[in-house]
């Protein structure tokens, strides 16, 4: 079954050496004048879909909505009436024009479910999986009775064949099926892929489009061979099931070790997008083989990638952008241009025109909204669910063409088919917005989103997989503690033993201590430990967590620790014991003190600490040092108390920084107080400080500078780590963010 109408040009080359000429593929290139027309064909594709895209962003829709209809209006519905000529040369009724301008199509569709598998969270499906199964299932069977229903008592004018049955079951299965490009588009576009039910929306949106395209096969095949082959359903299921098991278990390793690969060998970006590229064809090839939908395959991908430790982020966003930019909206804009709304000026087929898009709307709407009542989702949830999984989009316009192909449709049904497609997409957007409007979501949902949103942001505390080198001392320990108080319970951690005489066993006290993260054990053996840390750290690790103990020299950061600090462009969080034991309980965190300066320093150790305030209801006291020459006034004061708004009578500077940490602190949920105090030396003022308020972890940003040979953190961090007795924490940023 050919779908997508793509077109393989074959050519009889007589001959050639030996007796029997064969027959080969024609590599010839197209001539300049098909090089021509598609280039303009193209470009003015790329302009509309784009310029109309953010024309209707300026209303208020996504861009999507511009770009379907920047087709329609290039199409033979607009332009092909205004401008026959000009329509008929950008695109013309030609076999190799039709197939260079869609192939770049459909390279944009399968892009784009790439980008949505990146976005994809399959932890929250999982635990929405009894909710999606019941949506989806609602979802189908509806409007496949619809379709049904439909295709029994339309008129025969519409049928292409004198198959009644055939063509009774093809208009149930295009009732039936969603479009996960476009629902991602849509869902992309408003900012709700994020949200509860955009995540189920693609979920059942993927399951639509499984068993849609298996019943578009099984009915082709019945449409073709007068029967259904029972073996061929039978193969197709089995295949998809063996897909998606061998996708999800090999496949995965398979992604992950090549970008292992990657990571270790600091392969170029281009080399990566290389292994990207091919791992999304050979996926989507794979869906395509089994008779389902490439899009499919590079969905699969794309959860693939995001699901792997080793991606890497500004790969992703450089398909992202390419993706955006010109695949897509060229992909949305062609569909269009397949649509001649001419026909409806035929009352017969603009009124049933109209019970399609109606049957198709109602049906599609009431299936999810049955399915989301059974599982008792919140009612503009469900309502939510039956608007999005209605938009049918491009997909749909495929599927038409297989009909017509097959016979099965005529002129009038193809248009009436395409005329549902394009205005349930269209109606999608408007309707969500209507259906949401100051609806964010329950309490669960809005906590979810917040703190998605704040770890977005972040430059330390993220979700990125976390890096603790370990000797399996209390240092070490301490070191687990403190990230597991202050990073989300869904970020990775490894812990690392290394150095001639690494073990696991070393490890094993640190992995009991972080259990519920299910740690990675690694060994990696060896006489240079910092080697070893560097080596291991290249695999994409977003921070690296070092204990470091006290003692003689204490404060002093060890040569190895120095090393992974100038050599990694990651995040490094220092943690050093306190220092009197005997005088407080170790690693208790009731009082933390973070001096604040307003730069990504001082940012990326409030993140530590609003963590562990949030986790534990830690006391933060924000502390501002202001130098005497720039005090006005009667000079600094403490201000502020657990929970109030901060005043001071210091500089504007000093409000200000205090100001915006205490927003951050609310919004992270930490308890907090705000002290500004005045001071040439600002160590000796922040290890007073620390014990003043009983501090039992003093949080510092610091940023790795170069001085000659050496590396520095700069005098305050550095004097505090020698001298203050509490828990100290310094957060060395790379050079690139200092701030």
């Amino acid at each position: 079954m050919c779908k997508g109408g793509a077109v393989a040009v074959v050519g009889n080359v007589a001959g050639r050496t030996g007796t029997d000429p064969g027959t080969i593929m024609d590599l010839a290139p197209p001539n300049e004048h098909n090089v021509l027309v598609f280039l303009a064909a193209f470009g003015v594709l790329l302009v509309a879909a784009r310029g109309f895209g953010a024309l209707a962003k300026r209303f208020g829709q996504p861009a999507v909505i511009g770009e379907l209809g920047a087709g329609l209006l290039l199409g033979p519905s607009v332009l092909g009436r205004v401008a026959p000529d000009v329509e008929a040369w950008l695109f013309p009724p030609d076999a190799v024009q039709t197939a260079m301008l869609f192939t770049v199509a459909w390279l944009g569709v399968i892009f784009l479910l790439v980008v949505t598998g990146f976005e994809t969270d399959l932890g929250l499906i999982r635990r929405l999986g009894r909710a999606a199964g019941v949506v989806s299932t609602g979802s189908l069977v509806v409007p496949i009775a619809g379709g049904l229903a439909v295709g029994a008592l339309m008129p025969a004018t519409f049928l292409g064949s004198d198959d009644r049955v055939g063509f009774a079951l093809f208009m149930g299965a295009a009732l039936s099926i969603s479009s996960l490009p476009v629902i991602a588009k849509i869902l992309t576009d408003m900012g709700y892929l994020r949200r509860d039910f955009g995540q189920l929306t693609l979920a059942a949106g993927m399951a639509n489009d499984v068993v849609g395209w298996i019943a578009l096969g099984v009915i082709s095949g019945l449409v073709s061979a007068g029967a259904i082959s029972v073996s061929g359903v039978g193969l197709t299921l089995l295949g998809v099931g063996a897909f998606f098991v061998v996708a999800f278990t090999v496949g995965q390793r398979l992604v992950d070790v090549s970008f292992r690969a990657l990571r270790r060998h600091d392969a170029d970006p281009a080399m990566r997008t290389t292994v990207l590229v091919v791992l999304t064809l050979a996926a989507a090839v794979a869906t395509q083989w089994l008779g389902v939908e490439a899009v499919l395959g590079a969905f699969v991908a794309g959860i693939l990638v995001g699901r792997s430790p080793f991606r890497d982020a500004k790969i992703l966003d450089t398909i992202e952008t390419a993706t955006t930019a010109f695949l897509a909206p060229v992909f949305f804009a062609s569909a269009g241009l397949r649509v001649d709304l001419g026909q409806l000026t035929d009352p017969t087929v603009l009124v049933w025109g109209v019970v399609i898009i109606v049957v198709a709307s109602v049906t599609k709407f009431l299936g999810a909204v049955i399915g989301g009542t059974i599982v008792r989702l919140p009612g503009r949830e469900s309502t939510a669910l039956g608007i999005g999984l209605n938009a049918r989009g491009a997909l749909e316009i495929v599927i038409a063409s297989v009909g017509l192909s097959l016979g099965v449709l005529n002129g009038a049904s193809y248009t009436v088919v395409v005329l549902m497609a394009m205005a349930t997409s269209m109606m999608a957007p408007p309707l969500l917005r209507r259906a949401l409007r100051d609806w964010p979501g329950t309490d669960a949902e809005q906590a979810r989103l917040k703190r998605e949103e704040a770890l977005a942001v972040n430059l330390v505390v993220r979700t990125d997989r976390v890096l603790v080198p370990s000797r399996g001392g209390p240092q070490s320990m301490l070191a687990a503690q403190i990230l597991d108080l202050a990073w989300p319970s869904t970020t990775e951690v490894s812990v690392l033993a290394a150095g001639p005489d690494a073990d696991e066993e070393l490890l094993v006290p640190i992995a009991g201590l972080l259990g519920e993260r299910s740690p990675q054990l690694v060994v990696r053996s060896g006489d240079d430990v910092g080697q070893a840390v560097i080596a291991e750290a290249k695999l994409g690790y977003g921070a690296i967590v070092i204990g470091l103990e006290t003692g003689p020299g204490e404060g002093e950061v060890p040569g190895w620790v120095t090393e992974v600090i100038a050599r990694t462009q990651i995040p490094v969080v220092l943690v050093r014991r306190p220092r009197l034991l005997d005088r407080r309980t170790p690693w208790a965190f009731g009082r933390a003190l973070v001096p604040v300066s307003g730069g990504a320093r001082a940012r990326a150790a409030q993140e530590i600490a609003f963590g562990i305030s949030s986790a534990i209801g830690t006391d933060t006291v924000i502390a501002h040092i202001a130098p005497p020459g720039q005090v006005t006034g009667d000079g600094a004061v403490e201000s502020g108390a657990f929970g109030a708004t901060p005043t001071t009578t210091a500089t504007r500077v000093g409000e200000g920084v205090l100001g915006d940490a205490f927003l951050r602190a609310l919004s992270a949920g930490a308890r907090v107080q705000t002290i500004e105090r005045v001071s040439a030396s600002p160590a000796e003022q922040i290890v007073a400080l620390a014990r003043e308020v009983a501090a039992d972890v003093v949080i510092i940003g610091a940023t790795r500078r170069t001085v000659g040979d050496e590396q520095f953190l700069g005098a305050t961090p550095t004097e505090v780590l020698r001298h203050c007795d509490a828990t100290v924490v310094a957060v060395v940023l790379p050079e690139s963010s200092n701030g």
